[in-house]
C-alpha cells in the first residue's frame, strides 16, 4: 500500500470496480483457495457468440512424456497461411488458466483471422523458473513445427500476455533472438512485470489499488527465488537490440508503469520499433471493467496494434 491515498487519480469510471473488488493478500497458505475461486468464477463467465472455435490442445513438452495443455481459438473458417498469436495469461506466476482471456482471444481471432494459442504454463512456487518458460519455448517451438498442418505463417507469430504472462512474452523473445531457431514477429505486452528489481524509492503513485506492491513481492519471490536471468526478468537484459517490434500497454497507476517506460525507451534505443500506451487513472487489472470507455478504448487498440503488425 502506497503511503497516500491515489483515489482521486482514478478515472471515475472505474471507481465501481475498485470499490467491489475485495482486497487480497497472497500466501502460499491460501493459495489453492483463490486458484479454486478463480475456476468457479470462469464457469459462469458469459462468451460472446462469435464464428470461432475453442478447443484443449495437449503438445509436447519436450521434457519427456509431459504434455502442456493449450486451448486454441481459431476462426470457423481459417485461411490457409494466417497470422497466429502465442498468448500467455497473467497470475503473478502463481494463478491463472488460459481461460481467463478467453472472451479476449476469441474477439481476436474473428476480428483478425488468426489462431491464437493461449498456454498453461506450469505455475509457481510449485514450479519456479526456468519451468514456465521452459514451456512457453516449448509452445513457440510446436506452433512452428505444427505450423502447415495449423494453417498458419510462420513469419507472422506474435507473442502476447498481460502481468506476468507480459513478463513471458517479453523473455521469450529474448530467448528467440539469443537462440535463433524459431522467429517471433511482434510482441504484444499488456501491464507487463519487465523488471524484478524492487524501484528504490517507489513511485507513491502507482501500486495502491488491485495488484499491490506485496503481492507483487510474493510472486517474485514464489518464481524467481534468486534468479536473475533476463530469461526471468527481461529489463535484466544488457542489449534489447534485435528484438521484434513491440506495443506496450499500462495503466498510469499501475504497479509496474515505471518499467514499462523505462523498457520501451531502451527498445527505441536498441532500434526497435516500439509503441507505449499509457490509460490515465487507470489500475493495474482496470480491463475487467469492460464496459467502461477506458477499458474498450484498451481493447480496440489491442486489435489496431495486432492487425498493423500481421500486415507488415
Amino acid at each position: 500500500m502506497t503511503s497516500l491515498s491515489t483515489r482521486h487519480l482514478v478515472d471515475p469510471e472505474l471507481l465501481p470496480l475498485l470499490d467491489s473488488f475485495p482486497p487480497m493478500q497472497l500466501t502460499r497458505e491460501i493459495l489453492p483457495a483463490v486458484r479454486d475461486g478463480i475456476v468457479a468464477m470462469l464457469t459462469a463467465q458469459p462468451l460472446p457468440e462469435l464464428a470461432v472455435t475453442c478447443r484443449t490442445v495437449f503438445i509436447p513438452s519436450g521434457d519427456g512424456d509431459r504434455s502442456i495443455r493449450c486451448l486454441v481459438v481459431k476462426p470457423v473458417t481459417l485461411p490457409g497461411n494466417s497470422p497466429a498469436i502465442l498468448h500467455f495469461h497473467g497470475g503473478g506466476h502463481v494463478l491463472g488458466i488460459p481461460e481467463m482471456n478467453q472472451p479476449q482471444l476469441m474477439r481476436w481471432a474473428a476480428e483478425l483471422g488468426c489462431l491464437v494459442l493461449s498456454v498453461d504454463y506450469r505455475l509457481a512456487p510449485e514450479t519456479p523458473f526456468p519451468g514456465p518458460m521452459d514451456d512457453a519455448y516449448a509452445a513457440l517451438r510446436w506452433l512452428h513445427q505444427s505450423a502447415a498442418e495449423l494453417g498458419i505463417d510462420r513469419a507472422r507469430i506474435a507473442v502476447s500476455g498481460e502481468s506476468a504472462g507480459g513478463a513471458m512474452a517479453a523473455c521469450l523473445c529474448l530467448m528467440a533472438r539469443d537462440r535463433g531457431e524459431y522467429a517471433i514477429a511482434f510482441q504484444h505486452l499488456e501491464m507487463p512485470r519487465l523488471d524484478d528489481r524492487r524501484p528504490d524509492p517507489p513511485n507513491p503513485f502507482t501500486g495502491e489499488f488491485i495488484w499491490t506492491a506485496a503481492n507483487s513481492e510474493f510472486c517474485r519471490e514464489a518464481y524467481l527465488a534468486e534468479s536473475v536471468s533476463p530469461y526471468a526478468s527481461a529489463a535484466r537484459a544488457s542489449d534489447l537490440a534485435g528484438l521484434p517490434p513491440a506495443y506496450i500497454m499500462v495503466g498510469a497507476l499501475d504497479l509496474f508503469v515505471d518499467e514499462c517506460l523505462t523498457y520501451t525507451a531502451r527498445l527505441i534505443r536498441a532500434g526497435v520499433s516500439a509503441e507505449l500506451v499509457v490509460y490515465p487513472g487507470a489500475f493495474h487489472g482496470f480491463r475487467m471493467a469492460k464496459e467502461t470507455t477506458v477499458a474498450r478504448r484498451a481493447d480496440d487498440d489491442n486489435v489496431r496494434a495486432l492487425r498493423k503488425a500481421f500486415s507488415r
